[in-house]
């Protein structure tokens, strides 16, 4: 049987050094072992979500524009522009902004 107090303390998420509003927030970490015997702990891959359904809101990128101010301009925090990326999925943010006239999708996360 087990004991209602172990089973409060397993539904408690383990502490991560990553704050909530991260896209590591929650991402697991594993240790590689080099051939010498070296543990190197390192972040498990992270996997884009689904993109959102929905968008709050239609940008047509601008020259001068930037992922972080973008980030700023919508969700207050100029370090959530990976936000914005994983509904406009890119390799690199640099894509995001890289060509005037492109339409990106502002999107909150899903959940």
């Amino acid at each position: 049987m087990t004991n209602p107090a172990d089973a409060m303390a397993a539904a408690v998420p383990q502490p991560t050094p990553y704050p909530r509003g991260s896209r590591y927030y929650g991402v697991p970490t594993a240790v590689h072992v080099t051939a010498d015997g070296r543990q190197v702990p390192h972040l498990t891959r992270r996997l884009l979500p689904p993109p959102p359904s929905t968008a709050i809101a239609e940008h047509e990128v601008s020259e001068g524009d930037r992922p972080d101010l973008l980030a700023h301009r919508y969700f207050g925090d100029a370090e959530a522009w990976w936000r914005i990326a994983d509904a406009n999925p890119v390799l690199s943010p640099d894509e995001l902004t890289g060509t005037p006239g492109r339409l990106l999708r502002i999107a909150m996360p899903n959940g």
